[in-house]
């Protein structure tokens, strides 16, 4: 890892900001090996395995992201933070409010939990490719 992992908020940016570039194999450096990770209504998943399983087929249609973090708020190992996640696919651009939550030991992320509105995400998709 060559990011700033001082505290936890420093390991957490360092993974979104590797995730933002869909770069998995930065991003997953930051994840220990028993994390668990539950995307907004999806069952919880394992490690970095699990990580790359959940996202890389959301990712895969995803030529750019935005990961615009509007608060950040930390509580020793814990992490939350809000942010409105723009994704660019064939179709355009559509955002996603996203809260996380993270919490970290040893400069690796243990626990992550999403939570956003999946209606959301089929409402844009839907507009895009309906191309409204």
């Amino acid at each position: 890892m060559t990011n700033d992992v001082s505290s936890p908020a420093a390991v957490v940016r360092a993974f979104m900001h590797a995730m933002e570039l869909m770069d998995f194999d930065t991003a997953l450096q930051y994840v220990a090996d028993d994390l668990e990770y539950t995307n907004g209504p999806n069952p919880p998943v394992r490690g970095p395995a699990g990580v790359r399983a959940e996202l890389a087929p959301f990712f895969a249609p995803i030529e750019e992201n935005q990961f615009v973090i509007r608060r950040e708020a930390v509580a020793g190992p814990v992490v939350c933070i809000e942010r409105l996640d723009r994704h660019h696919i064939p179709q355009g651009w559509f955002e996603l409010p996203v809260t996380g939550v993270f919490e970290v030991t040893d400069g690796r992320i243990v626990y992550w939990r999403e939570y956003f509105d999946m209606a959301t995400i089929r409402d844009a998709l839907t507009r895009l490719t309906a191309g409204a």
